[in-house]
């Protein structure tokens, strides 16, 4: 019989994925409350301290980290001396583990004081992750809730190959490697440094773009995991995908407009560059002003703003060719006369 070892915070799906695997002959092992979720479904699961002999301690820091877990994840089932000594120390094989982290971005959001900070950082998690990654060829390693029915229909149809294993571990060494990020990102922060001798960055993919700076070039958009608030957090109402350029120029021209808080302004950017740029009364009379800054080098350009369009401004901006019209909202008449141009790009900026 298979065995798998599943712990999570985030429990959407898992009583599903729990109940699918056990259908499937495995013999499931828990901890804490995930343990206590799949019970309660009605499926049958082992606690951790019934495999390792050992109680979960400190407040479930210690549960996980016990030779009986990592010896079963990361003996090779195919070198002789690894099988014969598991077998002398009474090891049983896991062959799956389903894993997701304590929710320390969510703390670092909720701007939680640094003893919350401390306590959302995972030990055993991560430490089960790595073991089951690095015997991927042997272990399967689920990380990811949206991977739980293509993990299931591949162990069923006997899919689960080498390649489809790898890709799962790939998935896994980057989940925790973006985690250690955050979490070293935090700490220089409680340290001042501004320009630590070492930096670690983590980027997440936010979309695919058109194309790169030219048109034969392929291009996607990340952003900054630890940044809570994106400059390029947006929902696109209208247009063609964004592109490479588009992306330049949006993010200079939303970084002008929040220079001016409370202002009611306008910016206009071409080629990364302010073409027009205006404070005003409405919003109508900081566009106008804007446009006449430069009514040439707007033409092609992108614009961005900190109020609500409405509809005579809009009129104004579908008189000439523009890549993008982005605001935090627009009324319901703007957003319609905008839309008359196919291939306008009207964002909604989320984080202005």
């Amino acid at each position: 019989m298979k065995r798998a070892l599943i712990s999570v915070t985030d429990k959407t799906g898992i009583v599903e994925f729990a109940r699918g695997l056990h259908q499937l002959g495995f013999e499931l092992i828990s901890t804490g409350n995930t343990q206590k979720k799949i019970v309660e479904a009605g499926i049958e699961c082992k606690t951790i301290d019934e495999i390792t002999g050992f109680p979960e301690i400190l407040d479930g820091r210690v549960k996980t980290l016990h030779p009986v877990v990592h010896g079963g994840l990361l003996y090779r089932r195919d070198l002789p001396s690894h099988v014969e000594t598991v077998e002398k120390m009474n090891i049983q094989a896991i062959d799956l583990v389903c894993v997701n982290l304590y929710q320390f971005e969510k703390a670092l959001q909720e701007g939680r004081p640094m003893e919350d900070m401390i306590e959302n950082i995972d030990i055993g998690g991560p430490s089960m992750i790595r073991s089951a990654s690095k015997n991927f060829k042997d272990v399967l390693i689920v990380t990811d809730p949206k991977d739980y029915d293509a993990v299931l229909e591949a162990i069923k149809t006997k899919q689960d190959t080498f390649e489809f294993r790898r890709h799962l571990a790939y998935k896994a060494f980057s989940l925790t490697g973006s985690y250690d990020a955050m979490i070293s990102r935090y700490f220089a922060g409680l340290e001042g440094e501004t320009f630590p001798d070492i930096l670690n960055i983590s980027l997440r993919k936010t979309e695919h773009l058109r194309y790169g700076e030219n048109a034969q070039q392929a291009a996607n958009a990340y952003e900054d995991s630890f940044v809570q608030h994106s400059l390029l957090d947006y929902e696109q109402l209208n247009g063609k995908e964004i592109s490479f350029n588009n992306v330049n120029d949006l993010y200079g021209a939303i970084a002008v407009v929040r220079e001016f808080n409370d202002q009611i302004v306008t910016a206009a950017i071409k080629h990364s560059t302010p073409c027009g740029v205006a404070i005003g009364e409405t919003g109508y009379a900081s566009y106008m002003k804007a446009y006449e800054a430069d009514p040439q080098s707007i033409f092609g350009g992108i614009v961005a703003v900190n109020y609500k369009i409405d509809a005579k401004t809009a009129t104004e901006m579908k008189k000439i060719f523009l890549e993008i019209v982005a605001a935090p909202d627009f009324d319901e008449d703007a957003l319609e006369i905008l839309k008359t141009k196919k291939n306008l790009r009207i964002l909604k900026l989320k984080n202005l």
